[in-house]
C-alpha cells in the first residue's frame, strides 16, 4: 500500500464559539477547564479528519493561560497537524479570544495535543505529512524534540531505586517553599 501524505494547510480547522455566564468560574472569567474542553474538542475532530480514523487524546502539553477570557467574547481555536509518527500526531492548538464590540483580538494559549489514531482496539497508522516551507520544517522538528526530551525525563525517574534523601536531592530543596520533616 502506497504512502499517503498531506500538506499541513489541508489539516487546519477553525472552531469558534460565544462564550456565555454558564462558561464562567466563581471570578466571572471563563473557566480554564471549559477552554481545555474545547481544545481536547478540536484535537480530536482535526487528528480524525486527517488520519480518517477515530482519534483518542495520549497526552497534554503544557498549556499557559496568558490572558483570561471574559462572557461575552467569541473564542476562536485553530488547529493543524504539526507531526505525525506511526499511529501518533501532534495537533498544534492556538486559542484567541474576540471582544465582540471592540473587535480585540487576545492570544489566550497554544497547546500541543499528541492524539493516537485507533482502528479495532489497536493503534493504527496514519497518513505521512508533507512539509512545505520552513515553518512546518521548524514545527515537525520541535514536535518531535519534544517528544524525545518528554521520554528522557520519564525515563530518569523509572529507577525505583533513587534515594531522594541523598545531599544531592536534598540540596535541591535548599531556597524552595517547602520545609523537610524526616
Amino acid at each position: 500500500m502506497k504512502q499517503e501524505y498531506i500538506k499541513v494547510d489541508d489539516t487546519k480547522l477553525e472552531l469558534s464559539e460565544l462564550m456565555v455566564p454558564a462558561n464562567s468560574n466563581f471570578s466571572g472569567k471563563v473557566h480554564g477547564g471549559f477552554i481545555l474542553s474545547l481544545m481536547d474538542k478540536i484535537a480530536f475532530a482535526c487528528a480524525s479528519k486527517f488520519s480518517k480514523k477515530y482519534c483518542i487524546t495520549a497526552s497534554v502539553d503544557k498549556v499557559d493561560f496568558l490572558n483570561p477570557v471574559e462572557v461575552g467574547d467569541l473564542l476562536i481555536l485553530k488547529a493543524k497537524i504539526n507531526y505525525t509518527g506511526n499511529s501518533s500526531m501532534v495537533v498544534g492548538i492556538r486559542v484567541d479570544s474576540q471582544n465582540i464590540k471592540t473587535g480585540e483580538i487576545k492570544h489566550c494559549n497554544s497547546s500541543y495535543f499528541t492524539m493516537v489514531a485507533r482502528e479495532d482496539n489497536k493503534s493504527a497508522k496514519v497518513p505521512g505529512l508533507l512539509l512545505e516551507n520552513e515553518k512546518d520544517i521548524r514545527r515537525f522538528i520541535q514536535a518531535m524534540e519534544g517528544k524525545t526530551r518528554s521520554k528522557q525525563f520519564s525515563s530518569i525517574f523509572k529507577d525505583k531505586n533513587i534515594d531522594f534523601t541523598s545531599p544531592q536531592y536534598l540540596k535541591m530543596l535548599e531556597n524552595q517553599n517547602t520545609k523537610l520533616n524526616l
